[in-house]
């Protein structure tokens, strides 16, 4: 069942989110749901200057052959996290995430492996001198890079190609909402 149809520049987000609903796993949908009813009832919902909370668009970065994920080492976060950022105003959350893991990593050229939404996910950012504490609704999509050939960002301490069983022996170990990301990728066709 379609809701309340968005008129403005939401509506591409909320029709790939009800189209994400469908296919998602069951443990994912109540998240997706809870981020559907965001992006419907906050028009400005793409604007950093929401300060309860925003879109970021975020990208799940293959290696060419498809056997490792980029992750990058957060400079203020010290955490090991997808590459991805704010929307900043920018409703096509696959070019935001595109743009965001291409300046964050250096690699021109990705690519989405499949369309559609890979992945949602509402996580809490700490509140810090520049921001009070507030929700990222963060969109995710499955990209494959053209190279292995990187380059570390200021946004970053260190990056690196790994696969599941190395992500889990790094010091922080990844976010459990990045860890899901690895596992899933065994049960996908890429």
């Amino acid at each position: 069942m379609k809701m309340q149809e968005t008129s403005d520049a939401r509506a591409p987000l909320c029709t790939a989110l009800e189209e994400y609903l469908v296919r998602c796993i069951e443990e994912r949908r109540s998240v997706a749901r809870e981020l559907l009813d965001f992006v419907r009832s906050t028009p400005d919902c793409f604007e950093r200057s929401h300060a309860a909370g925003h879109i970021t668009g975020s990208a799940w970065v293959l290696s060419p052959d498809g056997k490792k994920a980029l992750l990058l080492l957060h400079r203020n976060l010290r955490r090991w996290l997808q590459p991805g950022g704010h929307a900043d105003g920018d409703a096509d959350v696959l070019r935001v995430a595109c743009r965001e893991a291409t300046e964050e990593t250096g690699i021109a050229g990705l690519h989405p492996v499949q369309p559609g939404i890979f992945d949602v996910d509402i996580h809490v950012i700490p509140e810090s001198p520049r921001a009070p504490e507030h929700k990222h609704y963060d969109v995710r999509f499955l990209l494959r890079a053209p190279t292995l050939s990187f380059t570390i960002s200021d946004e970053s301490l260190d990056i690196g190609w790994f696969t599941l069983a190395e992500m889990l022996a790094l010091d922080p170990q990844p976010d459990e909402s990045v860890l899901r990301l690895a596992r899933i990728l065994p049960y996908r066709n890429l």
